[in-house]
């Protein structure tokens, strides 16, 4: 464990950008095998999902920056969750604990996302992907990366979490959220013992259905249980799913990057199922 530490704690960002592009490659070389939807203009799709890597860069830079000021200053002030216990924990117990409050809050965080009027206004353009691959893990208002990493400094503080266990969740995050995004499915037998804890593509692509009620469950980053525990777990038949936006379903609209990126400012459109 001590290695582990040692290694998420000096651990260059490179390193996540080699792990993103790894999975990247992996998974998106086996879509072209077991794709579940077949899509057209497959190179163009992929290119305006990876535009948003461009503005989302320097969000993160100084998020970034504000993140590792306020894990030092939870350390120093032995402030958060973990900090209260008034046990001696051992670094196992630590990532654990971390990585559960973690995923419980990204959780939160999803559902306030699709609650909000406005704020499901940013999050609806990673939705209004029409073919749900491994580059729709790309897909994010630039907006939105500054609202999901502010998020993240909040629920850092909370939680109390340690550099190295953020960074080890981190990477474990990136694995998960570029495979729940493939464009296959996993043996509907087999998923069922996974999703018990995990989230995985059969069950994020309930999430990507175009219409509610679909839209509005399985709410998990990792760990499928608060899904489960809160009510909010769905399965579908493959035959039923559609993937995308029922108010964008326009692909004027939903395969332009500068028309996506004003999407967040316009006037908002209710769905005829909405209870947003």
């Amino acid at each position: 464990m001590n290695s582990i530490i040692d290694y998420f704690s000096n651990v260059p960002d490179s390193h996540r950008i080699y792990l993103l592009g790894a999975c990247l490659f992996i998974f998106g070389n086996l879509e072209l095998f077991f794709s579940f939807k077949k899509g057209n203009k497959k190179l163009k799709h992929i290119l305006i999902n990876c535009l948003f890597m461009i503005p989302a860069a320097p969000i993160q830079l100084a998020i970034g920056c504000v993140l590792i000021a306020a894990i030092h200053t939870t350390e120093i002030h032995h402030l958060g969750l973990l900090n209260i216990i008034p046990i001696k924990l051992n670094p196992f117990l630590i990532f654990t604990l971390s990585f559960f409050l973690l995923d419980f809050f990204e959780y939160v965080y999803h559902l306030i996302m699709h609650k909000i009027k406005r704020l499901w206004m940013f999050h609806l353009v990673h939705h209004s992907d029409r073919e749900l691959t491994v580059s729709t893990t790309l897909r994010e208002h630039p907006i939105e990366t500054g609202v999901r990493l502010l998020f993240l400094v909040i629920w850092v503080v909370i939680v109390g979490v340690s550099f190295w266990a953020l960074l080890f969740r981190q990477f474990i995050q990136i694995a998960s959220n570029v495979f729940v995004h493939s464009n296959f499915r996993i043996n509907e037998r087999v998923d069922k013992v996974i999703s018990l804890l995990f989230v995985t593509p059969n069950m994020h692509q309930v999430h990507h259905h175009y219409e509610k009620p679909y839209t509005d469950t399985n709410y998990g980053d990792v760990l499928s249980i608060w899904d489960r525990l809160f009510g909010t777990f769905q399965i579908a038949k493959p035959s039923e799913l559609e993937f995308g936006v029922d108010t964008y379903f326009d692909k004027k609209e939903n395969t332009n990057f500068s028309t996506l990126l004003k999407i967040p400012f316009g006037k908002y459109r209710s769905s005829s199922s909405s209870t947003i």
